[in-house]
């Protein structure tokens, strides 16, 4: 997505009130934490990577956009993700940390690119590089980056699904008629997960026994009227995966997705699940929509915030319950959100 950079002070507006607290400061120390974002270049200053390392992850997942490419030159995009291998502070989090993730359009290698990128499965073997998967693992013969991790907590466990949103999505439909750049297609029409994705996700839901499964998607999947990338532009899709969801009863399903280079929370219902679907936003790293002014989101809860950020998730398993915090420069805590799965 194509956005104008400036900067306003606007805190409050943003919800980054002054009194918040750094994280270190906060409640004892949660059963499991997984850190995520999106939206990083190499290019500008990486100044959360240190704040990062402070939460202590279980998990750092990457929502996409890991690096600013839009090339079909493997060898500048080798480089550009060489650089941020070797970037100090990121460099620590790998030696200690677990690192999983999924690609955008940007580290793709076409803006707003889908099935029809050329070069899609050289790009997809330069990010398996980057993300140090094995010569080896079956992930190198699959077309498509999705894959799933199984964590393990003394009896209690967290599935990490992690969905490819560009390798197979099909053709998006510009708005020529309001000034927004895309508009949905209409119902049925075109894909983004593709039918071999959206099989292997629905055996994922279906065997899962984990106490929570988070599903990791580049875009936004409730956030449906700001015109620009999302499952919103396959309203089918959007269903489908809902449908999918409450159809395997599987526990605590949560959605990380990033693009925006704004931060948020959305929240919905879905009819056979006894706890809300949240769909939690977090971008970007290196920066952020500064001139952001506002734009409707129906499922939003809280405020959004539009200044560099990363998200993390702490799980408490006797209490069933996730604190979502939307993290700043410094650790300072910039919105929350507190949920319980019964």
């Amino acid at each position: 997505m194509k956005i104008t950079y400036f900067f306003i002070a606007t805190f409050l507006l943003a919800g980054c009130s002054l009194n918040k607290k750094p994280i270190e400061n906060e409640s004892a120390k949660p059963d499991f934490t997984l850190a995520f974002g999106s939206c990083n270049r190499i290019d500008l200053p990486n100044l959360l990577w240190d704040d990062i390392l402070n939460t202590k992850p279980d998990v750092w997942v990457w929502g996409g956009d890991n690096i600013y490419a839009d090339t079909d030159d493997m060898e500048a995009l080798r480089a550009m993700y060489n650089k941020q291998k070797e970037q100090t502070e990121y460099k620590k989090l790998v030696e200690t940390t677990d690192i999983l993730g999924t690609w955008d359009d940007h580290d793709y290698g076409l803006n707003d690119g889908g099935v029809e990128f050329e070069a899609k499965d050289a790009s997809q073997q330069e990010f398996l590089n980057f993300m140090n998967v094995p010569e080896d693992s079956p992930l190198r013969n699959r077309q498509g980056v999705y894959n799933s991790k199984k964590f393990s907590v003394g009896k209690h466990s967290i599935t990490i699904i992690i969905l490819d949103t560009r390798y197979f999505r099909t053709q998006l439909t510009p708005d020529n008629e309001t000034s927004k750049r895309i508009k949905p297609n209409e119902y049925g029409e075109g894909t983004i997960l593709g039918d071999v994705q959206w099989t292997w996700l629905e055996n994922e839901l279906n065997t899962s026994k984990s106490d929570f499964n988070i599903i990791v998607s580049s875009v936004q999947y409730l956030s449906n009227e700001h015109g620009f990338e999302g499952w919103g532009n396959f309203p089918h899709e959007v269903d489908k995966l809902a449908t999918i969801i409450e159809s395997s009863i599987a526990n605590g399903v949560i959605v990380l997705s990033g693009d925006r280079h704004i931060s948020e929370f959305s929240k919905t219902n879905l009819k056979r699940m006894n706890y809300p679907l949240i769909d939690f936003t977090s971008s970007g790293l290196t920066h952020a929509y500064n001139g952001f002014s506002g734009e409707p989101n129906k499922y939003r809860v809280g405020e959004v915030i539009f200044t560099e950020s990363f998200g993390i998730l702490e799980f408490n398993f006797s209490a069933k319950k996730v604190d979502f915090k939307i993290v700043g420069d410094n650790g300072i805590v910039l919105e929350k959100l507190e949920q319980v799965y019964e």
